[in-house]
């Protein structure tokens, strides 16, 4: 082989590759340390750039909507105010539609907790009375209360340190959640008001560090991956709210009680890909068994089968349709990501499948291209 310049920049660049590696291997637990410290330092500017690309979405369309004048300098800041004012206003909304319903219901509660607790005593002295075999089983169980009142004491004695240091510890997280999040929001609105400045730059760094052919695939991507992610929250927002009016609608037509406090819940629980509906069933069967237990038994058979409706038909098409992914994909998407990284995994999963399936469709094709012409030739 002839040790030419190009040859030898290509050994050292093996080297210095197989010395990294070696590195890494080595000492990859302080390497794993220090990414966690780096992610635990950047937190605020991760949420910041989070928060900027979901208000980015309403934000686009509510800018075209404005009126377009040369060197209108308060267009950006306008629509960024209509923005936030917008979601602050969906919240304000939602609380004062479900804070009257939620106020009923605890009422309602207090007065079906003593009437459920009385037929479950009721239950059980008829369920004695028809089998006494069960009443001496309980009565031969023996329970030394002076044991339980010595280890209760002695948790309670030993347990209160522990108590005040974790609320101490709860109101000093609870403190840095409040300014990290702070923090998220101020970067977010100086990434929204001059995104066009911060693409820009981004652009200029990469043409200056890569390739021509890697810089344009790497754009490529990412305006893919920006587009899809952002079809996918407007699809998902949409879902939420079509299942939530069909609960509402549902529970309405059969003379349901909390019909629209479980329309309201089921539709924010519903931003969870396919299973977060589930807690609003659970919510919603409690709170109907409270009051009658037959209508908890109704709710959840029609909660089975609008679930059944949606898994199936409607949060494939509409999210599937919005992503560009079929729907087997969006369902096998939704279970990996939920096995792997839980519910961020079940946001995550579905468009960047989506960005994989069209990068892994345009390679085929251009691949099949490419074997037609070399047979034809």
């Amino acid at each position: 082989m002839e040790l030419n310049d190009r040859t030898i920049k290509k050994i050292y660049g093996l080297i210095a590759f197989a010395v990294l590696a070696a590195v890494i291997g080595f000492n990859y637990r302080i390497l794993l340390v220090l990414i966690l410290r780096l992610i635990g330092y950047t937190t605020p500017f991760l949420l910041g750039a989070v928060i900027a690309f979901v208000l980015n979405v309403p934000m686009r369309r509510i800018e075209k909507l404005l009126p377009v004048k040369e060197k209108n300098r308060f267009r950006r800041p306008l629509s960024l105010f209509l923005t936030f004012l917008f979601v602050i206003g969906i919240l304000l909304v939602v609380i004062f539609v479900v804070l009257p319903e939620l106020f009923a219901t605890i009422l309602s509660l207090q007065n079906s907790f003593p009437v459920f607790f009385t037929q479950m005593k009721d239950g059980a002295e008829n369920l004695f009375y028809r089998y006494p075999e069960i009443a001496n089983q309980i009565g031969q169980i023996q329970i030394d209360w002076k044991s339980v009142m010595e280890h209760i004491l002695e948790f309670l004695s030993n347990g209160a340190g522990n108590v005040i240091s974790s609320t101490v510890s709860a109101a000093l997280s609870m403190i840095s959640g409040v300014m990290t999040f702070g923090i998220a929001v101020v970067f977010a609105i100086y990434i929204l008001l001059q995104k066009e400045i911060l693409s820009r730059q981004c652009n200029k760094l990469m043409r200056a560090f890569l390739p021509d052919k890697v810089n344009a695939r790497t754009l490529e991507i990412l305006q893919l991956t920006s587009h899809t992610f952002s079809s996918f929250l407007a699809g998902q927002c949409m879902e939420a709210v079509i299942l939530g009016s069909m609960f509402f609608v549902t529970l309405w037509i059969f003379r349901l009680p909390y019909a629209l406090l479980i329309g309201v819940l089921i539709a924010f629980t519903a931003l969870i890909p396919l299973f977060g509906a589930f807690i609003g069933c659970a919510i919603g069967a409690f709170l109907m068994l409270m009051v009658t237990p037959f209508d908890a038994l109704l709710f959840l058979i029609l909660f089975f089968v609008l679930q059944q409706l949606e898994g199936n038909f409607i949060y494939p098409h509409v999210v599937g349709n919005s992503v560009g992914l079929p729907s087997i994909w969006v369902l096998v998407a939704v279970t990996l990501g939920g096995s792997a990284m839980g519910i961020v995994g079940m946001l995550i999963f579905i468009p960047l499948s989506s960005v994989f399936y069209s990068l892994l469709r345009q390679t085929v094709n251009r691949r099949l291209l490419q074997k037609k012409n070399r047979n034809h030739s």
